[in-house]
């Protein structure tokens, strides 16, 4: 089975994002920018800085990004969001905290009716995270 990777946009910050994710996430991070890239000469001069793209990868979690907007220029809507499964509940809630910081907590951490402590946000670059620490789960 093929596999399915968030790619985000953004609309010039896509650096700061994938840094702040990072810092959330762990991982590594590699960042090619336009400047950097074989289309560098077709771009306007002051794009150099915009990222073409990024990989945000940490074991199994792959998230990339790019600066890259199409010409109907970027709407954020509520029809994705990202699913983070945690590993344990100090993990969700450290998580949890640093997401929300300056963005909305929408559905704070609450135990479930599926044995899981789970709760959603939208962060401060706009995208949503639903995050689950399932409690039944086997270390």
């Amino acid at each position: 089975m093929s596999n399915i990777n968030p790619y985000l946009t953004f609309g010039g910050n896509c650096r700061e994002a994938m840094s702040f994710y990072k810092d959330v996430l762990g991982g590594e991070l590699k960042i090619q920018t336009i400047g950097e890239s074989p289309m560098a000469d077709k771009m306007p001069p002051d794009m150099k800085d915009y990222i073409l793209h990024a990989q945000l990868s940490n074991g199994s979690l792959l998230l990339m990004g790019s600066d890259m907007v199409s010409e109907q220029g970027l709407h954020k809507g509520n029809a994705v969001s990202l699913m983070l499964a945690c590993e344990s509940e100090a993990a969700i809630k450290d998580c949890y905290k640093k997401l929300s910081a300056e963005g909305q907590a929408s559905h704070p951490l609450e135990n479930t009716f599926w044995g899981a402590l789970f709760g959603d946000l939208t962060d401060k670059y706009g995208n949503h995270w639903l995050l689950n620490f399932d409690k039944n789960q086997t270390l």
